[in-house]
């Protein structure tokens, strides 16, 4: 049970400082699946390598689906393929891609299907990344973005919070029923591990799908979450044109209105000083702003 005065005390207490100008940030994107978190991933780490930002992205997903915009559309050579052929004796180039503006592009990938636990395949990939030096201060990163598959639903998946590897977390959502379930439902699994760790939510992420008053209910969500809605991101058919031709919408066309939408994403984000536990919702809370926001004045 997460009560008003359980959530307001957890917020009092859960704002962290903005982290340092020369720490490298640690931000994974989390949501519904199909919500687009890949693309808002790929292009708003395009407007931040356009910034001049060192960035790396880490795909965990076994579609490997993370950085082909970055990589216009190369299909790389995920980790957990690199090590069923080539086994353990690995140099970091062989998982790293150098895509848009310098962006290392890694592909963690998973397990054949209908055999394994793509979890565990996520697993796999960080540690052998970090043993093999991939986050070592010697490429100069500002940010590494972890773009994890669909909800929290079991360890593997919520690895980059649970073990530290991630400290900001951002939930694409929508105005839709099931994407703010699923945002809710990652909260949950914020609030757990935040309790004896650094990870903190950093705001939602509004990838609209024209719902009605889709903003207001967006903002009336994060509200209740006691976070924010950082930006949102109007939906575009230049988005479906720029991945058509394989690439981010800068990219694609650096002038059109899009564009810019993201690079607003990238500045929210970098100057964001608003880290919280969240304070999940009950089921009853959610349909009632859906009923508030979802019935036409």
């Amino acid at each position: 049970m997460f009560g008003t005065k359980i959530a307001l005390s957890l917020l009092q207490k859960s704002f962290l400082p903005h982290p340092q100008k020369n720490a490298m940030r640690k931000i994974a994107i989390y949501g519904k699946g199909g919500i687009g978190k890949s693309t808002t991933t790929q292009n708003t780490v395009a407007a931040l390598a356009e910034m001049g930002r060192n960035v790396m992205v880490v795909g965990c997903d076994p579609k490997a689906d993370s950085t082909r915009l970055l990589l216009n559309g190369l299909a790389q050579k995920t980790v957990l393929d690199t090590l069923r052929i080539e086994g353990e004796d690995l140099d970091l180039d062989d998982v790293v891609r150098t895509g848009f503006k310098g962006t290392r592009c890694v592909e963690s990938g998973g397990p054949e299907p209908g055999v394994g636990c793509a979890g565990r395949g996520i697993i796999t990939s960080i540690n052998l990344l970090e043993q093999l030096g991939a986050f070592d201060p010697q490429y100069k990163l500002d940010y590494t973005f972890y773009d994890v598959l669909g909800d929290v639903v079991c360890g593997g998946f919520a690895m980059p919070i649970r073990d530290g590897k991630a400290e900001e977390i951002y939930i694409v959502c929508s105005g839709e029923m099931m994407a703010m379930y699923a945002a809710n439902n990652i909260c949950k699994g914020v609030h757990k591990f935040a309790e004896s760790g650094k990870v903190r939510l950093g705001g939602l992420i509004c990838n609209s799908r024209k719902v009605d008053r889709e903003a207001d209910l967006i903002t009336a969500l994060a509200e209740k979450l006691g976070t924010q809605m950082i930006h949102f991101v109007p939906r575009d058919n230049i988005v479906q044109r720029a991945e058509i031709n394989k690439k981010t919408v800068i990219d694609f066309d650096a002038a059109v209105e899009q564009a810019e939408e993201y690079r607003k994403l990238a500045r929210a984000i970098e100057a964001n000083k608003m880290f919280v536990i969240p304070s999940p919702l009950e089921i009853a809370e959610l349909e009632e702003l859906l009923m508030k926001f979802g019935i036409a004045d």
